[in-house]
């Protein structure tokens, strides 16, 4: 009973970690010392990572606009866990690998479909391919609530798309609502739940046979 409480904490611990990350980065954004300027550092900007700043890709999804924008994305991040925590009872890899695994794809996502877009932060896109890859667990395990959190997400980032995002949310967070990071998140957890998921388990599966 006691291992099944730490499978299923481990993947908070990462959680965790992911809050410190951004708290953090967003305390040092705030410096008023100017000695570190972290979002001249690491927030996602197209012609940078053109030059080769490929870190960017990843640790843009870990900065933020205002203190708004950190509580609304790090209250998002937990309530997703939350909603659902059944499917990460496993190993804390499992977990992290699925996080930086749509980090990675968020990036690559906005650089190579969206070069418009110069400038991104925000774990916004993130949580939406979080989102997504839960809902997929849940209709891989016959949850009909599954199918209803996956045509909401799609309504969502459709509606986004095509009317724009809320005004009001864009004022919060003293910034424009980058819906393009909303739709590459959710292609990333469509991604993540029929290719990456599969792979993973194929490798594992093949790794069990061979010992």
């Amino acid at each position: 009973m006691a291992r099944r409480s730490r499978n299923s904490a481990s993947a908070y611990y990462f959680a965790i970690l992911v809050s410190i990350t951004c708290c953090v980065f967003f305390v040092l954004s705030m410096n008023p010392l100017g000695t570190i300027d972290v979002d001249n550092l690491l927030s996602y900007r197209y012609d940078n990572i053109a030059q080769g700043e490929y870190w960017r890709i990843i640790t843009g999804n870990l900065l933020h606009t205002n203190l708004w924008h950190l509580l609304m994305n790090l209250a998002g991040f937990w309530v997703i866990l939350f909603l659902h925590e059944s499917h990460y009872k496993g190993h804390i890899s499992q977990f992290a690998s699925l996080f930086i695994s749509l980090c990675v794809l968020e990036g690559l996502g906005l650089y190579w479909f969206f070069p418009e877009l110069k400038g991104y932060v925000g774990l916004s896109g993130l949580l939406h391919g979080l989102f997504t890859f839960g809902a997929l667990l849940d209709i891989r395990k016959g949850y009909n609530s599954g199918y209803l959190l996956l045509l909401g997400v799609f309504a969502k980032v459709g509606y986004e798309m095509y009317f724009g995002a809320s005004e009001s949310v864009s004022a919060i967070i003293n910034a424009r609502v980058a819906t393009e990071s909303h739709f590459i998140g959710v292609l990333g957890g469509l991604f993540c739940g029929f290719i990456w998921l599969p792979l993973t388990r194929f490798f594992k599966h093949q790794k069990i046979q061979s010992q």
